[in-house]
């Protein structure tokens, strides 16, 4: 494997939400303890499952892996990160300031922004901490799906910048005071990303066109702050052996090896590596050290008749959810588990039937016109672009609150909007504006991955208590965009997974999040279902076969209700292939 040739200090993962970065880095930190390095694996996924793959339990803070010596394990948690930076920051004031100052401190530090600064700081500290570097020689990064790690990789330069251009103090005072202490942190931590004989950065795709796509816009992305080597790894290969008497495993590896050799010349220059499908689930130290051996053991064992449960369609659910003529329909869920696709199916079948809809999409990393190829009566589309939202913003509050001050405060005001929280709060604004149009036409959203949401909901209910607390006395009544998530005639909220054992378990871990936040989950839908495609290819039969524990946990403990997408021969692209999927 080329990505493991003179592995330096610091080894990230990314790609679109799907592709086995998960499995791929548990994997790789394995092989380089088992060969005698101590390694440090770590998740800035605010969705981390790295545990679920180790099978065992990490957590907040570092952890030794008793079953691969030399291997310690810590998956950085955003909520546990935001508790401890207020408990520095909040600490030392208690019983020395008023407690209505505390207490406006404290909701200060209570929002998303907080949240995603002291997640920030834990990860510059591995990145330039003397201790780290002497206690580990490999220190291997999962990171989130591909757009909130490029925001996360920029967020060195982008504190430095705004540190250095002013005082830093004209807003979010509580961690714009913190950020101030670690300005040198900051500065050796971009020294460090940039720095190709110290990080590598591994891009991560499946061969399909939308993620080889996602791939090259990253390395651009990623070239462009500075990270000059790159290396491609292309997962979850069909081997061709499986293809002699199959013609659903034929039709897919066919389309792999067109998206391959259509891949976009910006990847073909770089060093790759490819990794072929396995019949088992990469869950377990067996199972990961198989995926990068040098020797895998590819027989696979014949698979009895596949006895298929009864379920729903998509058509059933799309009938329920078109009783009420409006409403905002979001698909949450791991990323590369066809939100998109669904969304746009959803979208396109109840626009076929004369609704008013607005698809729309929060997830950097979602391509809804490419989905849909093509304009359909009744249907518009739109995305959430983060820097197209900030800049209206930035448009807005000068216009506004800038429009009467003098030089000197508009030169504060604009210094304050450069702060990387502006893109948060704008961000949050327009989800806003797309809940309150749900009133009255149908929006259907397409999310980013689990973790990305679950900040932007932070937000919301960070707005809720912050307006609840301002009128708490007045006696006035107020709706706010968190009280119509929480409102099941107005939100229905759909849980895509696959029948997988880790997308089933970080669906059910979504499910309790919103729960906790008082949003019930409308529904679960099991997509690209092998079972459900009657495959007879050995490998994908095995896969299939392995399904149906999942299907059953979702049929009988987690979903109120549920349906079930099978894989289809045919990449479902365009509206008539979308309307496939609704009715199978």
């Amino acid at each position: 494997m080329l990505f493991l040739e003179k592995v330096p200090t610091f080894l990230f993962f990314t790609g679109k939400g799907g592709v086995g970065k998960t499995s791929l880095a548990c994997a790789t930190a394995i092989k380089l303890a088992d060969q005698g390095k101590h390694v440090l694996l770590v998740s800035t996924d605010p969705a981390s499952n790295v545990g679920q793959v180790l099978d065992m339990v990490i957590g907040h803070s570092i952890t030794v892996v008793d079953t691969v010596p030399g291997l310690f394990a810590l998956e950085i948690d955003p909520q546990a990160a935001a508790q401890e930076y207020r408990n520095r920051i909040v600490d030392p004031v208690r019983g020395v300031l008023p407690d209505a100052v505390v207490k406006g401190i404290e909701e200060q530090l209570s929002g998303a922004c907080t949240t995603e600064i002291a997640a920030f700081d834990e990860f510059t500290a591995l990145l330039t901490s003397a201790a780290m570097l002497n206690d580990y020689d490999h220190i291997v990064f999962d990171t989130a799906p591909t757009g909130h790690t490029i925001r996360l990789l920029q967020l060195p330069g982008a504190w430095t910048g705004f540190l250095e251009e002013g005082k830093g103090d004209a807003s979010c005072l509580g961690p714009l005071a913190g950020l101030e202490k670690q300005r040198s942190q900051y500065k050796c931590a971009v020294d460090v990303l940039s720095d190709a004989t110290r990080t590598r950065m591994v891009l991560v795709a499946r061969a399909q066109p939308s993620t080889l796509q996602e791939a090259a816009r990253t390395h651009e992305e990623l070239a462009a702050i500075g990270f000059s080597r790159q290396y491609l790894i292309i997962n979850g290969i069909l081997p061709e052996s499986e293809t002699s008497s199959d013609i659903l495993a034929a039709a897919v590896w066919k389309r792999e090896q067109a998206a391959m050799i259509g891949m976009p010349e910006i990847l073909k220059n770089l060093p790759a590596d490819c990794v072929s499908l396995k019949a088992f689930n990469l869950v377990g130290l067996p199972a990961l050290r198989a995926l990068l051996s040098d020797n895998p053991d590819q027989s696979v064992p014949a698979t009895a008749s596949i006895l298929l449960p009864p379920a729903p369609d998509l058509a059933s659910l799309v009938d329920d959810l078109a009783d009420n003529g409006r409403g905002l329909i979001m698909l949450m869920g791991k990323g590369g588990v066809g939100k998109t696709t669904l969304a746009a199916a959803i979208a396109v079948e109840l626009a076929t039937r004369g609704y008013t809809v607005h698809l729309t999409t929060s997830d950097p990393a979602a391509h809804l016109a490419e989905t849909l190829e093509g304009s359909l009566e009744n249907l518009t589309i739109s995305r959430i672009d983060p820097h197209a939202e900030t800049e209206r913003y930035r448009q807005y509050v000068l216009a506004s609150k800038g429009k009467d001050l003098d030089q000197l405060s508009h030169a504060l005001l604009e210094e304050d909007l450069r702060s990387p929280c502006t893109e948060e709060i704008a961000v949050f604004q327009a989800f806003s504006r797309l809940i309150r149009e749900a009133g009255k036409k149908f929006v259907v959203m397409d999310t980013a991955p689990t973790g990305h949401t679950l900040l932007l909901l932070d937000a919301t209910g960070a707005y809720h208590r912050e307006i609840a607390r301002q009128v708490s006395d007045s006696g006035l009544h107020f709706t706010t965009p968190m009280m119509q998530l929480q409102d099941g005639t107005q939100t229905k909220v759909m849980i895509v997974t696959l029948a997988e054992t880790t997308p089933v378990l970080e669906a059910a871990n979504l499910q309790a999040d919103l729960r906790r936040a008082g949003i019930e989950p409308w529904a679960w839908v099991v997509n690209n279902s092998l079972a459900f495609a009657n495959p007879s290819s050995p490998l994908l039969r095995q896969r299939a076969t392995n399904e149906l524990k999942q299907i059953d946990a979702v049929a009988t403990y987690h979903a109120r209700r549920w349906a079930v997408v099978p894989l289809l021969a045919e990449e479902p692209v365009g509206v008539e292939r979308l309307q496939k999927l609704i009715r199978h």
